[in-house]
């Protein structure tokens, strides 16, 4: 992917989105329950594929801040206080772009492992 850069990240009155554009034109609204349950952290995705976990139970999760990490990514807190995942700016073009498909394989996995969104 050519490098884009996001010209502006915008969170949702009720914190439940965040909308990002980027310089090319491509704009994606990401659900706050999408982005903590794929979050980039180690506490999620693990060292490796087999240790990724299946975070249920974030359907009502809220974004609580956003902060700049250098100029590459940014620290999303949520308000379950999970904050370690730095969400690049290709991460969450690739999150956009992929949107449907891995929100169908969450689902699908939480299905699977007879997990639920809810709490």
């Amino acid at each position: 992917m050519a490098e884009v850069w996001p010209r502006e990240l915008r969170v949702s009155p009720d914190r439940r989105t965040l909308t990002i554009s980027f310089d090319n034109g491509e704009v994606y609204a990401l659900a706050a329950e999408m982005l903590r349950v794929l979050s980039p952290s180690a506490e999620v995705q693990g060292h490796s594929p087999e240790q990724r976990v299946t975070v249920p139970g974030k359907i009502n999760v809220a974004i609580l801040k956003m902060e700049p990490v250098g100029n590459y990514a940014v620290r999303i807190t949520f308000d379950d206080m999970h904050d370690t995942g730095l969400f690049s700016w290709t991460y969450l073009r690739e999150l956009g772009r992929e949107k449907e498909n891995r929100w169908q394989a969450y689902l699908d996995e939480l299905a699977e492992k007879g997990l639920s969104r809810e709490r």
